[in-house]
């Protein structure tokens, strides 16, 4: 990427206009490329189409509304306009449809792919469906990005793939046994990726995401993540639930910086192999700390809870501590986690209040 001058953005994420990103956001504003963000209208998905529309690229989505939603689409389109949004071609379909991949590979430069069942309490309850899309759909993406000869393929992976293994902070060549049929699929993937890179010559790069938040993250349904879920509890006045006792922790991730990190594992120069890189911030928090966060968070707009949290029984298949070592990142794609999860935190919460309370989304 050579550098270029350029001016300020007011419509792009923050994270875009901070000078670390000088080089990343000149790059793409003077380069147009087509890329395809499978999983279009989930929240990370939805985050990268209108982060790559604001930067001038063309961008074709895939998603079958498993688990995303046309809200997220519209979001997108109000937020970025007319103009940009004419540069974004959608295909409803499902990733374990081979013809359906390979239609939506045609003439794409970039493959961001986002599609997957999440939630590992869903894998434990359904493991054939989670196998089904997590794998199936996976190679079949993957195999039709290898025959389109796309630039570059990158995926989401997991930090369910540390599994049990003890040592902290995780290593990307340190991993476990896996604790729970989703992180089975993703180091599957993983597998995968590296045998294309050996047998047809085709590298990858899959992304371990370290317990990702921010706007248009779901806090509806059984399987919400923690963050949107316990806001939406606290906003309702209802108890917030911690599995255990409190003391887990995580090394919790602001969607902006999953959002950088795709967009320089796609454009770093060639690959010889396929690689696998942690992303998150590299800090630790615990529930416990993290109830105390949110609850600060929502007194500083006006809402303040006075429940304690109803601790229950811990969850199967759930790691007991998680935090990632991002040297690798750092070093190899220049990425920079520049929100931890209080400045995230501060980002998003008004996103999160806005779409529990009804209102218009103002982030």
């Amino acid at each position: 990427m050579k550098r270029n001058e350029t001016t300020l953005n007011t419509n792009l994420p923050s994270w875009l206009n901070d000078e670390t990103q000088n080089e990343l956001r000149t790059f793409l504003q003077g380069n147009r490329f087509r890329w395809l963000v499978t999983g279009a209208a989930g929240f990370i998905g939805s985050n990268l189409v209108e982060t790559l529309l604001l930067l001038g690229q063309e961008v074709r989505g895939l998603d079958n509304f498993a688990t995303g939603h046309r809200r997220n689409l519209l979001e997108v389109r109000e937020r970025v306009g007319e103009a940009v949004w004419s540069r974004f071609d959608f295909h409803e379909a499902d990733i374990r449809d081979a013809h359906a991949c390979a239609k939506a590979v045609t003439g794409v430069d970039y493959v961001l792919h986002q599609a997957a069942l999440g939630s590992v309490p869903r894998s434990v309850k359904d493991p054939n469906t989670t196998n089904d899309v997590n794998v199936s759909g996976f190679l079949a993406m993957l195999d039709a990005s290898r025959v389109a000869s796309v630039r570059r393929f990158v995926y989401a992976a997991s930090s369910s793939t540390y599994g049990d293994e003890p040592n902290l902070p995780k290593r990307e060549e340190r991993i476990g046994n896996p604790l729970s049929p989703y992180a089975v699929t993703k180091l599957v993937n993983e597998l995968y990726a590296s045998v294309y890179s050996r047998t047809y010559g085709f590298h990858s790069i899959g992304l371990r995401y370290f317990n990702a938040f921010g706007p248009r993250q779901d806090p509806d349904g059984a399987y919400a993540a923690v963050i949107p879920k316990w806001i939406a509890a606290m906003l309702a006045g209802d108890d917030v639930q911690i599995n255990g006792d409190g003391e887990t922790s995580r090394d919790f991730c602001y969607v902006g910086n999953v959002v950088q990190a795709n967009l320089r594992a796609a454009l770093l120069g060639e690959l010889t192999a396929s690689k696998v890189y942690n992303v998150a911030v590299g800090g630790r928090t615990t529930l416990n700390d993290l109830f105390s966060i949110i609850q600060a968070g929502l007194a500083t707009h006006g809402i303040h809870y006075g429940k304690r949290p109803a601790y229950k029984p811990f969850r199967a298949g759930d790691v007991r501590h998680s935090q990632a070592d991002v040297s690798n990142a750092v070093r190899d794609l220049g990425f920079s986690g520049l929100f931890d999860l209080q400045r995230g935190m501060t980002e998003a919460l008004p996103w999160y209040l806005a779409f529990v309370t009804g209102e218009k989304a103002a982030v």
